[in-house]
This record gives C-alpha cells, structure tokens and sequence, in this order.
C-alpha cells in the first residue's frame, strides 16, 4: 500500500518556491519520495544552478513528513510553519500543545476556509512518527 502524497508530483508549489521547483524538475526530482532521499550535497549542487538551498531544505523537510508519515504535503507544510521540521520533531511533540499551535496557524493562515485539525489525527500523526522512529509513547 502506497501513503497518499508520497508518490504524488511535487507541485504545483507556492509561487515562492518555483525556482525551486524548475530546478528540481530540470533535474528529474518530480515526487515527494525522490525529494525526501536527497542528501545536503545533492541540494546544494542544485543551489548553485538557481535554487535556493534554504527553501530547498523546508522542502525536503516537507517530502520526509510526507514519506515517513503519509501526510499530505498541506498537513506537512502546515507542521513546518509549526516549526516541526523533522519527523523526529513531530515524535517528540506534546499532542496539546501542537494541536493549540496548529490551531493558531491555521487560522491565521485560512481563516475558516478549513475545517481546523482534530485531536484525534494530531495524536495519529504523533504515533505514526513515534513508530517510524522508535521512539515509545513516553
């Protein structure tokens, strides 16, 4: 069974983020599973033909959400803002804490648009990141 956005495209990306994503696709990084197994040397080799590595790095930060998690890169993208980059961040994150946080963010970033985050899926991602890690729910 494939997780929802791992074997999804890229884009369409963030009209901030499309150096980024014409370089990655002028190198053949087109999905999310391809980006999340890029090393440093590969995305500073891609910085220095136009790409930014900072923004490059958030969004290979977002693809390992994505691929370890199964998150759909919005939910990825929404815990990066959060300040969860990593998904040892996110196994390590207080469920409370993080739902009030994204909360926040969510409003202030869509207003009602979207329906805000549950407890119980917050918890669920925890978990799944718990278990990609290792880490016990302690």
């Amino acid at each position: 069974m494939s997780l929802p956005g791992v074997d999804g495209p890229i884009g369409p990306l963030p009209s901030h983020f499309q150096a980024e994503q014409g370089q990655l696709e002028a190198d053949g990084v087109c999905r999310w599973s391809e980006l999340a197994g890029l090393a440093d040397g590969d995305l500073r080799r891609l910085a220095r033909h136009g790409a930014s590595e900072q923004r490059l790095i958030k969004l290979r930060g977002q693809a390992r959400l994505i691929a370890a998690v199964g998150l759909a890169p919005a939910e990825a993208a929404l815990l990066l803002y959060a300040g969860i980059a990593s998904v040892d961040g996110l196994a390590v994150a207080s469920p409370q804490q993080l739902l009030v946080q994204l909360g926040r963010l969510q409003r202030s970033l869509t207003g009602t648009a979207m329906p805000l985050l549950t407890a119980t899926t917050v918890r669920r991602w925890i978990s799944l990141a718990r278990s990609t890690t290792g880490r016990s729910p302690n």
